[in-house]
């Protein structure tokens, strides 16, 4: 196994795989800007390296130190973690020609499946089931409003590269798709440095399902079952749960049969999450694939048992995966509440000294933490501070348990969404399993008030 692992990350994530790798004997490096030198994983990892300033053009987009950092300290490998370098193709290929493990897929594998046309291209040939759209990009908009008249309205337009719902928006009509695609293919280059847009179908009042992968090199693959992601703000996810309350197992069979199908189509190594469009009937549609750990994994953690972390390090190391599809089953039920820094009303970001922070406690309660007391919360990074993370036998007594916990969650000097996160938890239809994409427009009504 490896004996010294650099995260080339920051916040939870960076805390969460240096957990792992204290549990393995693993000597852990943390790379870190100059707003994050107070950071808790800073302190948590056995080496640190400052990288840079705070914008993450100069510190965590900045390869060469990474690479520099990894090398002085005499790392064997680097995890990405989530966002940040985590889908570079490019970043992955360098790691590997520094002589380093990357502990991920192959740099060709990302490249591909971070490009959406690319992807749903494979896919389709993979004989997973994509949604009807484009396969190639559309130069201008009169080219999308001809597609669109092809698919009929409403469409999705969809920026090829990047992900977090940028450059992505639903349109009904002509003049709607006229309106939306320059400034959404502005956007999409100025954030991913690619204009490229394509249109699908829009599946209407969808949920957003995605299933784990694992795959290590010798030919092996399983899936870990389900997340349910459906609710979200701006595109963005907020609460994800574990497994779905909508699913039937055939269902449930079939995607996890379909993801496995991409895997090998792919050669895909490592673990890998297969998200999909749901309709109301249980037809799945792909809708992208991220090649890296997710946001949510812990939910899949609590109900599998399964160290996905420790799985990657294992398989990165050229381990076989040393349990089958057949070892697998769910147990009980996770949610998980993202904490934003964030105003609950706009869910623009709260910048600021968090003055207080006191968490809950109690049995099948977990967090992943980015913060302390005190710390900083600066509005150079994503404004995603901590997870909340419930486990229970029953999907009820998880939703219990995630109330009960979120009301006994305190947090002064900034903003937080946990407000937003208790109106949702509570509402009628969550606790009926009845959550699709629109739910947050659909149902949150913000209020003026913080806790």
């Amino acid at each position: 196994m490896f004996s010294k692992v650099l995260i080339a990350n920051r916040g939870e994530i960076a805390s969460r795989i240096i957990r792992t790798c204290k549990k393995m004997n693993i000597q852990s490096v943390a790379v870190y800007s100059e707003a994050d030198q107070d950071a808790p994983f800073v302190k948590e990892a056995d080496e640190s390296y400052l990288i840079g300033k705070p914008r993450v053009n100069e510190s965590y987009l900045n390869i060469e130190k990474i690479l520099k950092a990894a090398k002085d300290s005499g790392a064997e490998a680097i995890h990405p973690g989530y966002g940040l370098l985590s889908e570079h193709g490019g970043f992955a290929e360098k790691v590997r020609e520094s002589g380093l493990t990357f502990i991920g897929p192959s740099a060709e594998v990302i490249s591909t499946m971070g490009d959406k046309i690319a992807a749903r291209k494979h896919m389709e040939k993979a004989g997973v089931p994509v949604v009807p759209g484009t396969m190639e990009s559309m130069a201008d908009v009169e080219a999308a409003k001809e597609k669109a008249e092809t698919f009929g309205y409403p469409v999705m337009l969809k920026a090829a590269a990047g992900g977090g719902g940028i450059g992505m928006q639903a349109v009904s009509t002509a003049e709607e798709l006229e309106k939306a695609f320059e400034g959404n293919q502005k956007r999409a280059k100025t954030f991913f440095g690619n204009g490229d847009m394509f249109i699908e179908k829009l599946i209407v009042n969808p949920r957003h399902i995605e299933i784990q992968v694992l795959a290590d090199e010798h030919g092996n693959a399983v899936y870990l079952f389900e997340r349910e992601c459906s609710i979200q703000r701006r595109h963005q996810k907020v609460i994800e749960e574990a497994p779905s309350p909508f699913l039937s197992e055939e269902t449930r069979k079939k995607m996890g049969e379909a993801a496995l199908k991409a895997v090998n189509a792919l050669n895909y190594v490592n673990a890998g999450t297969m998200e999909f469009l749901v309709d109301e009937k249980e037809n799945f549609y792909f809708l992208e694939m991220n090649t890296r750990l997710q946001v949510e994994h812990p939910v899949t953690e609590e109900i599998t048992g399964i160290d996905l972390v420790e799985q990657q390090l294992r398989v990165a190391h050229g381990e076989k995966l040393s349990f089958t599809q057949e070892d697998l089953s769910i147990n009980g039920h996770a949610i998980e509440a993202r904490i934003y820094a964030e105003d609950p009303n706009t869910f623009y970001p709260s910048p600021g000294q968090l003055t207080k922070l006191k968490l809950p406690e109690g049995k099948g309660i977990r967090h992943e933490l980015a913060v302390h007391k005190n710390s900083q919360v600066t509005p150079f990074y994503d404004p995603m501070i901590a997870k909340l993370v419930v486990h229970a036998p029953s999907r009820e007594e998880a939703i219990e348990h995630m109330t009960k916990a979120l009301h006994q969650y305190e947090i002064e000097g900034i903003k937080s969404n946990i407000t937003m996160l208790k109106r949702v938890v509570t509402h009628e239809k969550f606790i009926a399993g009845d959550t699709t994409t629109s739910f947050v427009p659909d149902y949150y009504i913000p209020t003026v008030t913080n806790q």
